[in-house]
């Protein structure tokens, strides 16, 4: 299937010319985003989605979407698309002054864009990482918001997949291990899975908050780490000679061990077992939990 765009109330041809070349997304990455998973046609977790989404814009000082005109796309670009596998959310800052100064407040028009697509990576089972130079700043002033200024994801992507893998690990600027460059972290090791707290800038993912909430539910050993806990050179070290295993989670792509880590083999085992079952399971249950 092609992508489907919804926009200003109908459906579009995705080729269509949607954005004046002035929209502040467009010249400087002034927007939101949210990209959500598809079963059976309908969106996973959308309620939650659409919190992060209306949080994301209230830190980037954008108008909250409305989340009935939200849904309303949504709904139009699966009853076009039921096979899709994945939904894109967009909300940008509308046409603005070229520059990083945007519109007044009392004139932002916001521009909303609802996509529907295939899952693309999202069926894969395992995932390939490798280490990189580049860090997070936890004391940006977008940090923990999903924005579209994504440039910087793109770049470290593009160096992942030249590297063979198709995640990267990154670090904060304070050496602790952060997140993925488009998916949050999971360690295993003592017994225990641990993941970034969401101090160390990392994205306060969906799929990461369920696991979260529904480990601690069943009461599995899952829990936020410490600031600190996760040393990011600790822990390559660790991966690479056995001893921890690491898991990306992600809406489309779920909970997904890493088996290899800069080229080298690594071994989850059954270090995630319990816990992507747990989600799968509830995930199951329950489309929008």
């Amino acid at each position: 299937m092609s992508v489907v765009v919804w926009s200003a109330g109908r459906l579009v041809d995705p080729a269509a010319p949607l954005l004046t070349p002035v929209d502040h997304g467009v010249t400087v990455g002034d927007g939101v985003f949210e990209t959500c998973a598809v079963r059976h046609g309908q969106v996973f977790a959308l309620t939650r989605h659409l919190r992060r989404l209306a949080l994301s814009a209230a830190g980037l000082g954008l108008p909250v979407p409305d989340e009935a005109e939200v849904r309303a796309g949504a709904a139009a670009v699966l009853a076009a698309a039921p096979d899709a596998g994945r939904l894109r959310i967009t909300v940008t800052a509308g046409p603005s002054p070229l520059g990083p100064a945007r519109a007044p407040d009392d004139e932002i028009a916001p521009t909303l864009l609802v996509a529907a697509a295939p899952a693309g990576h999202g069926g894969a089972t395992t995932a390939r990482a490798v280490t990189v130079p580049w860090v997070r700043n936890e004391r940006s002033s977008i940090a923990g918001l999903k924005t579209t200024s994504y440039a910087e994801q793109v770049a470290i992507l593009r160096h992942a997949r030249a590297e063979g893998a198709d995640e990267a690990l990154v670090a904060n600027t304070v050496g602790d291990l952060c997140e993925g460059a488009a998916s949050n972290v999971f360690v295993a090791r003592g017994g225990e899975v641990l993941t970034p707290p969401l101090s160390s800038g990392c994205l306060a993912g969906v799929t990461r908050d369920l696991v979260l909430e529904w480990s601690a539910d069943a009461g599995l050993p899952v829990r936020a780490a410490a600031p600190g806990e996760l040393r990011y050179d600790a822990v390559v070290h660790e991966v690479l000679t056995g001893t921890a295993a690491l898991a990306l989670s992600g809406s489309v792509r779920g909970l997904t061990p890493v088996v290899e880590l800069d080229g080298t083999p690594v071994e989850p085992g059954d270090a995630f077992e319990a816990v992507r079952a747990l989600y799968v399971r509830r995930s199951a249950e329950d489309l929008d939990p």
